[in-house]
C-alpha cells in the first residue's frame, strides 16, 4: 500500500481540529490539498474515515481507530527526531576506545578529561588492551577508536601515526652509578632486566633490539604494566624499560636514572586506529578530534 507519509500528517491535525480550513491553515497548505489527501487516504485504504459536516467534520469509528496508530507513529518520530538531536548536540550517545595502559594514563586522561566535563552525557566505555587486542575489538566492532603501537598495518583499519616515542633503560639509586657513563648492550645484560611479559609489542620491540645486535637477554621480572616496572626499578630491582615521556617527573627528581647506552634504541610510534569501512560516530569523531588536539599541543 503506497500512501505517502504527508497524507498521515493532514489526516492527524485534521482529526485533531475538526476543520479541513483550519487544518490547511495550520499546515500552510491549501484546504484543497488536504481534501485530496484525505480522498486519497481513504480510497487507499477502501473507508471513510470522516463525517463530513456543514461546519467541519469528525472521525468515524475506522477514522477513530486509523487515529490511535497515526499518533502512536508521529510520536515515535518525534521521539526519535529528538533522539537523534541528542546526539548531534552530544547530549548523549557512546564513545568507545582502546589502548594499553600507559597511552591511557599518559595520552588519553587529560583529552578524556576534557571531552566527559563537556558532554557529561556521552557514556564513555574504555578497556584496556595489547595493540593486537585492540587491533581485533575494532575489527569486531566493540570499539571505535584505539591507540596502537606502530608499525601496525591491517587491511580493514585505518592507522594515523600521532606520537613518536622514545624509549630507555632506567634504574633507580641503587644502580645510579651505571648512568654515569655509556655502557654496553653486553653490560646491560649483567643488569637485572625488567620488562613488560611476553607478547606485548613492547616486549617484540626490545627483544628484537638486543636479537640485531647478536645478544639473548634473560628477564628477571616479567610485569604486565608499565607503572609496576616504574616501581621495581625505583626500588633497586634493576633495569626497566619504559618510555622515557613517561617518567619525567621520575627523572626530575632523580628517583629514577637513565641508562646511557653506547647502542641507541630506535624510536617508536603510536597511531590512531579506526575501522575503514565504517564511520566513526558523532562522539568518536569529536573526541578524535580533542585527542589530536591535545597531542600536538604536547608536542
Amino acid at each position: 500500500m503506497n500512501i505517502h507519509m504527508e497524507w498521515y500528517r493532514i489526516f492527524l491535525r485534521t482529526a485533531e481540529l475538526g476543520n479541513l480550513t483550519k487544518a490547511a491553515q495550520q499546515l500552510h497548505i491549501t484546504q484543497p490539498s488536504v481534501s485530496y489527501a484525505i480522498k486519497q487516504l481513504e480510497e487507499m485504504m477502501g473507508v471513510k474515515l470522516f463525517h463530513r459536516h456543514s461546519k467541519g467534520v469528525s472521525l468515524t469509528s475506522e477514522g477513530s481507530a486509523l487515529l490511535e496508530y497515526v499518533k502512536q507513529a508521529f510520536s515515535l518520530l518525534e521521539a526519535g527526531e529528538k533522539r537523534i538531536q541528542s546526539f548531534v548536540q552530544l547530549a548523549s550517545g557512546e564513545l568507545r576506545i582502546g589502548a594499553s595502559g600507559p597511552v591511557i594514563k599518559h595520552l588519553l586522561l587529560h583529552p578524556l578529561d576534557r571531552f566527559h566535563s563537556a558532554y557529561p552525557g556521552v557514556r564513555i566505555r574504555l578497556v584496556q588492551g595489547r595493540t593486537y587486542e585492540i587491533a581485533k575489538r575494532l575489527k569486531e566492532g566493540k570499539i571505535d577508536i584505539g591507540l596502537v603501537h606502530l608499525p601496525l598495518s591491517d587491511q580493514e583499519l585505518d592507522v594515523t601515526h600521532v606520537i613518536t616515542n622514545h624509549d630507555c633503560f632506567v634504574v633507580g639509586p641503587a644502580y645510579r652509578a651505571l648512568s654515569e657513563n655509556p655502557i654496553s648492550t653486553q653490560a646491560l645484560t649483567k643488569i637485572p632486566l625488567l620488562l613488560l611479559s611476553s607478547g606485548s609489542n613492547t616486549r617484540q620491540f626490545v627483544e628484537q633490539w638486543f636479537e640485531a645486535q647478536g645478544v639473548k637477554a634473560e628477564v628477571d621480572i616479567e610485569l604486565n604494566s608499565s607503572d609496576m616496572l616504574i616501581e621495581f626499578a625505583q626500588r633497586g630491582y634493576g633495569a626497566a624499560f619504559v618510555n622515557r615521556s613517561f617518567i619525567q617527573q621520575e627523572l626530575e627528581e632523580e628517583r629514577l636514572f637513565e641508562l646511557k647506552l653506547i647502542e641507541p634504541i630506535p624510536s617508536r610510534h603510536i597511531g590512531i586506529a579506526t575501522r575503514r569501512d565504517i564511520s566513526l560516530s558523532l562522539a568518536a569523531a569529536r573526541f578524535n578530534e580533542l585527542l589530536v588536539s591535545s597531542i600536538e599541543h604536547s608536542k
